[in-house]
């Protein structure tokens, strides 16, 4: 089913398409954290510690297939609200040309930088041999991690949420059998829980191919469409680029970060690792209707009907408000519950203390930094990308410089490093409001 968001009630169409899309997320987070769960219920804390070290080098992989699925997003949704299917064709050919370079010369990248970078962020020895295999197994993968970001971002461009959902659900399922079949099946441990991620995510990322090419061929086009565009390209890249140096900087930023916590030793990195993992699944579900509301701003502009874009606002904000709630009441009441299902046996107190803290430091701001994503989602689907960038990079520079200083100059130790979340999150928030209620989204698509 294809939405188109140029016409008929925001409100419900923004629903009609975001609740699949958050649906979608929160069956991929579930797989994520229980990749956590698993490794540290039944291969121990030090195997929860080593994905835990790991994840911030993944996420850098993440991020260039979020910020390739963004660029890939906002291109074709314009196409698509403009009606013109040749171009919006010829979008989507040449993003996969272009991906599939580009994740090549990715995993080759990462098996030549796997252990240089663990010793740079300073992964203690005795997770060490651990959260190298686990990266390369992952790292082997990331041709899959990148087909199917693209296939989820052309899906959404063309108001279709629904086929991403079913494919994450089949890969999130998948995930979780294969990680308890090799985990306490084989006792396979760290190594299972990788390989499970990657045949799940393969499996999904190729059907998710098929049913898409099958998609494309039923919208008529007159004449041949060209199969690769520099000026697509270029258009893509202009979107495509900020948003991977956004995500990037940011797993960058959670690598300076995961450098201090390492410092505190195995138990507060396992202890960090749960939490982290938890808070991913809120911040991520908050971007996926930020992304939604991209793909609305995007098809609006491309059919010049801006009036359109501030009710989206509004109605995001409205939206993200509802799914804040639950993630506050169960990280900062329940935070305690929450950390100990990765432990075996309840988990050490240290560990337990620091997971705890950080849930309960971060998630009252939940309320704030929502609002930064919505306006973000405004700047981004109107292609207003520096105003964009200026905002999040001034987040990630604040919490990384807060994290060393309030954790080491004034002696609060993790909880320094846990602080610097919310106030980066206010003055970025502050910021991206300020640049949406200036109209800048408005100047630049118009």
């Amino acid at each position: 089913m294809r939405i188109d968001f140029t016409q008929g009630n925001v409100e419900r169409k923004l629903w009609a398409f975001s609740i699949p899309m958050l649906v979608s997320v929160m069956f991929q987070q579930i797989y994520n954290i229980a990749d956590s769960m698993i490794a540290g219920r039944f291969a121990g804390e030090d195997a929860l510690a080593a994905v835990g070290a790991s994840y911030p080098i993944t996420m850098l992989f993440i991020a260039v297939a979020m910020g390739s699925n963004i660029g890939c997003s906002v291109v074709i949704s314009q196409a698509f609200g403009a009606r013109d299917y040749v171009r919006m064709k010829t979008a989507v050919t040449t993003t996969y040309i272009a991906c599939a370079v580009l994740s090549v010369v990715l995993s080759v990248a990462g098996f030549l930088t796997s252990g240089p970078l663990l010793r740079m962020i300073q992964t203690p020895e005795n997770i060490f041999a651990d959260g190298q295999l686990y990266l390369n197994i992952y790292i082997g993968g990331v041709t899959f991690l990148f087909l199917y970001n693209i296939c989820t971002g052309i899906f959404n461009a063309m108001g279709d949420s629904r086929t991403p959902l079913i494919f994450l659900i089949f890969s999130s399922v998948g995930n979780i059998i294969l990680d308890l079949w090799f985990v306490i099946g084989f006792k396979a441990g760290v190594a299972g829980v990788a390989w499970a991620t990657f045949i799940a995510q393969g499996a999904s990322s190729l059907l998710s191919l098929l049913v898409l090419v099958l998609r494309l061929r039923q919208i008529p086009t007159e004449g041949k469409v060209p199969l690769f565009s520099g000026m697509m390209l270029r258009k893509i890249v202009v979107v495509a680029v900020p948003s991977i140096l956004q995500q990037s900087f940011i797993s960058v930023g959670n690598m300076f970060i995961q450098t201090l916590v390492n410092g505190f030793g195995s138990a507060v990195i396992a202890g960090y690792s749960a939490a982290i993992k938890l808070n991913t699944f809120a911040i991520t579900s908050f971007t996926t209707l930020a992304s939604g509301l991209s793909t609305f701003v995007a098809q609006n502009v491309g059919a010049g009907q801006l009036d359109r874009v501030r009710r989206g606002f509004v109605a995001g904000v409205v939206m993200a408000v509802c799914v804040a709630a639950p993630f506050f009441v169960a990280y900062f009441f329940l935070s305690g519950p929450m950390v100990e299902m990765f432990m075996e046996n309840g988990g050490s107190a240290e560990a337990l203390l620091a997971g705890q803290t950080f849930l309960r430091i971060v998630a009252p701001f939940y309320f704030v930094i929502l609002i930064k994503l919505m306006a973000d989602g405004v700047l981004r689907g109107s292609g207003a990308m520096s105003w964009f960038m200026v905002a999040t990079f001034t987040d990630l520079v604040l919490r990384v410089v807060l994290a060393y200083v309030l954790s080491i100059p004034f002696g609060m130790g993790s909880v320094g490093i846990w602080s610097s979340w919310p106030i980066g999150w206010t003055v970025s928030a502050v910021m991206s409001l300020v640049f949406y209620i200036a109209g800048v989204w408005k100047r630049k698509a118009l």
